[in-house]
C-alpha cells in the first residue's frame, strides 16, 4: 500500500465536465485502484465495516447540497467519475473521505501545522498529517477552466478537487482540521477550498466565500495574499477570523468564542500545543525574507514533522508545501519532508512581470 512517494502533475482544461473527466483519465487505475482497497481505506480506518450501499443516503444528501451550491463543482466530479470509469457516487466518496471518518476517536498525534506571512514576500506553509497512508495519491492540479479569470494550483489526494493551494491572482489557501459541533451534509471543507481558489481574488473575498457556504464539518483555513494573513475558524455555520501579517494555526480551536466547543481529544490537544508552539519558535528565528528550503527546514522538524509509527489508523506527515502567492508557486515535497525533495509548481498562464 504504501511506496517512495511521488507526485503526479496534472494540466486541467476546459469547462468543468472535461477537467474533471482529464483529472480522472490521467488517474483511473490508481484510482480505481484506491476505490478498490476497502472502500477507498475506510475499512481499515473505521471501526464498522462500510460499503456503498450502506454509504447511499449519506452521499445522496450531501450530493444535494453540493449540486445545488456549487454546481461547476458539482459538473467536474461527474467528469471525474466518467474519465475512471466508476460510478458518479464513488467519485462523490473521494471527496467526502474525511467527513465520512467523522471524529477519530483514537488518540490522534498530528493533523497539520499551518502558519502564513504577508509582506513582500507573502508566504503560506504548512504540513499535511493524513491517516490512510495516502502519500501514494499525491498529485498537483493546474486548472484553468473555461471563463475563468485565474487560473489554480491545487494539492490533491486520491481524486480531491480541493485540498490546499494558490491562484494566479496571489492567494494563497491551507487548513487544519479541528473538532467540533454537528458534522452534517454540506459543503465539505476540501470543495470549498477549491471554491475559493477559483472564485477570490484576495483574502477578503476568500472570507466571504467561506462566509457562503453551508459547511458540512468544522474546520480552520489560513487565507494569506501580499496584505494579510488570515485565519477563519468554522464550527456549526459560525466563523471567526484573526488576521495579522502573521498567523499559525494547529488543531484546537484559538479563538476564545470557540474554545469551550472543542472537542479534541487530550492526545491530540498536547501534540497540537507542542506543534504551535514549536512553529511559532521556529518562525521567530525566520527571517521575513526566508527562503522557500528554510521554510521546509522548519515543517521537516519534530515536532511539527509527525513520524509515523506503521499504523495506517494514526495521522502522519504525508506532505508539506509552500506557496507563495505573490509568484503563483507551489512547492510540495512529497511524503517524509525531512527525506524528500523539493518539487516546484508555477500556476499557467500567469502574466509575464508577476513572477518573483
Amino acid at each position: 500500500m504504501t511506496g517512495p512517494a511521488g507526485i503526479t502533475a496534472l494540466r486541467l482544461r476546459g469547462d468543468p465536465y472535461e477537467a474533471g473527466r482529464q483529472h480522472g483519465t490521467a488517474l483511473a487505475g490508481p484510482l480505481r485502484g484506491f476505490v478498490g482497497d476497502s472502500l477507498c481505506r475506510l475499512g481499515l480506518l473505521l471501526d464498522e465495516p462500510v460499503t456503498m450501499s450502506g454509504l447511499e443516503p449519506v452521499l445522496s444528501a450531501f450530493d444535494k447540497v453540493i449540486t445545488a451550491e456549487l454546481p461547476r463543482l458539482a459538473d467536474e466530479i461527474t467528469g471525474l467519475a466518467d474519465g475512471i470509469g466508476i460510478p458518479r457516487d464513488q467519485a462523490l466518496l473521494l471527496q467526502l473521505r474525511r467527513e465520512i471518518l467523522g471524529y477519530r476517536k483514537i488518540p490522534a498525534r498530528g493533523d497539520c501545522t499551518t502558519y502564513a506571512r504577508a509582506g513582500s514576500r507573502p508566504v503560506l506553509a504548512q504540513t499535511v498529517d493524513l491517516n490512510g497512508d495516502l502519500d501514494d495519491q499525491i498529485s498537483v492540479l493546474d486548472v484553468r477552466l473555461t471563463g475563468s479569470p485565474r487560473g489554480v494550483l491545487v494539492l490533491s489526494f486520491a481524486g480531491l478537487l480541493g485540498y490546499l493551494g494558490v491562484n494566479s491572482d496571489g492567494l494563497a489557501v491551507g487548513l487544519n482540521l479541528v473538532l467540533g459541533g454537528d458534522w452534517k451534509p454540506g459543503i465539505p471543507p476540501y470543495l470549498a477550498i477549491r471554491h475559493v481558489l477559483d472564485s477570490a481574488a484576495g483574502v477578503d473575498e476568500a472570507v466571504e466565500c467561506l462566509r457562503g457556504l453551508p459547511l458540512a464539518s468544522s474546520r480552520s483555513f489560513m487565507l494569506c495574499d501580499a496584505g494579510k494573513a488570515v485565519w477563519v475558524e468554522a464550527l456549526d455555520g459560525g466563523f471567526r477570523c484573526f488576521e495579522a501579517r502573521q498567523a499559525e494555526h494547529t488543531n484546537h480551536f484559538l479563538h476564545p468564542d470557540f474554545a469551550p466547543f472543542d472537542e479534541i481529544n487530550v492526545f491530540a490537544r498536547n501534540s497540537s500545543r507542542r506543534r504551535l508552539e514549536a512553529c511559532r519558535a521556529g518562525l521567530a528565528a525566520l527571517g521575513p525574507d526566508a527562503g522557500v528550503e528554510e521554510h521546509f527546514a522548519l515543517l521537516s522538524a519534530p515536532p511539527i514533522r509527525v513520524a509515523g509509527t506503521g499504523d495506517i489508523r494514526y495521522e502522519r506527515t504525508v506532505a508539506a508545501a509552500v506557496a507563495l502567492p505573490g509568484g503563483g508557486r507551489l512547492y510540495v515535497r512529497p511524503g517524509d519532508p525531512a527525506t524528500a525533495s523539493t518539487r516546484e509548481f508555477a500556476v499557467a498562464a500567469l502574466p509575464e512581470g508577476n513572477l518573483t
